[in-house]
């Protein structure tokens, strides 16, 4: 299992090498929901999101004979392993599914990694994947289900406390749950983690609450990021936390993207609108002072 000391030496580990994003707050968007928010904006990191935390932290963990590096990706994390690699002098390839955003292939291709394109199934995917490694000898680095990735995902929320140490509540958007269950770990209890999931993905929620893992669900939603089934060490920490789920509609997520670039004039993604969505649609859920973390800023709504 991951440990909070796990977290501490992946902040030193990854320091000067991805960005301590701020924390922004809103007064509009307080009175909107009835709690006091503090934003941590992971929409500006370095890649445009969370994932190169745990990126670089997994590729700097590596043996030094390491020299090319693979996964499979809707995006985010296949443009953020492409960076991480890229600085570490290693090859990445990358297999994304066809129906992956432009704008995120861009992102992938711009950090010199090369793309192999397969169908929108995890079957395909761990398929295309088996593939390239065999071919090319390359080490996998998981997209969520690895300690490595969780410890990186998990040194947002740990500057997050460090800036505000009084919260009472985090709210987390959950796919494969990596920065969830990075958040659970670096929280240590410290603040209650809520996650937030989309309604038409909604796996993670019915794993938490049977206790049993369930596969994803068909993608149909617009938060891209989140179509992912929950990963089984993600799983475990979450469960074993009790971390309580709530889902958000299509129709607030969408809302959400667009109502935070009109009032706080910044852009996010779906993914990182849902936990917004979801304490609209769970009124008085998020009390007191609640800390959100905004996932990313790599998919504008237009482009859906």
């Amino acid at each position: 299992m991951v440990s909070r000391t796990d977290v501490v030496v992946a902040a030193r580990r990854i320091a000067g090498r991805v960005h301590r994003t701020p924390v922004l707050t809103s007064r509009t968007i307080d009175a909107m929901l009835g709690a006091e928010i503090h934003f941590k904006c992971e929409n500006q990191q370095r890649a445009g999101a969370f994932k190169i935390r745990g990126a670089t932290n997994a590729v700097r963990s590596l043996p030094a004979d390491t020299e090319v590096v693979a996964t499979h990706s809707s995006g985010n994390h296949g443009a953020a392993l492409a960076l991480a690699a890229a600085e570490a002098g290693l090859q990445a390839i990358i297999v994304v599914p066809r129906d992956a955003r432009a704008s995120k292939r861009v992102a992938i291709e711009r950090y010199g990694a090369e793309i192999v394109t397969c169908e929108p199934t995890l079957a395909a995917r761990e398929a295309a994947l088996e593939a390239v490694c065999r071919r090319t000898g390359a080490t996998f680095v998981p997209p969520y289900d690895d300690e490595r990735i969780i410890a990186g995902a998990g040194t947002a929320a740990l500057e997050f406390l460090e800036d505000c140490p009084d919260l009472e509540q985090i709210w987390v958007p959950v796919g494969g749950g990596g920065l969830a269950a990075g958040t659970v770990v670096a929280a240590g209890g410290s603040a209650e983690v809520i996650l937030a999931e989309p309604a038409m993905a909604c796996d993670a929620k019915a794993s938490l609450t049977t206790g049993v893992l369930r596969d994803a669900l068909p993608p149909k939603t617009i938060a891209d990021g989140l179509r992912t089934a929950l990963g089984k060490r993600n799983f475990e920490i979450l469960y074993n936390a009790r971390t309580p789920v709530c889902l958000a509609s299509e129709e607030g997520i969408r809302g959400w993207t667009e109502r935070v670039a009109e009032i706080m004039k910044i852009v996010i993604e779906p993914s990182a609108a849902v936990a917004l969505a979801a304490m609209a649609e769970h009124r008085d859920t998020a009390t007191g002072r609640v800390g959100v973390i905004l996932s990313g800023g790599n998919a504008p709504l237009k482009a859906a």
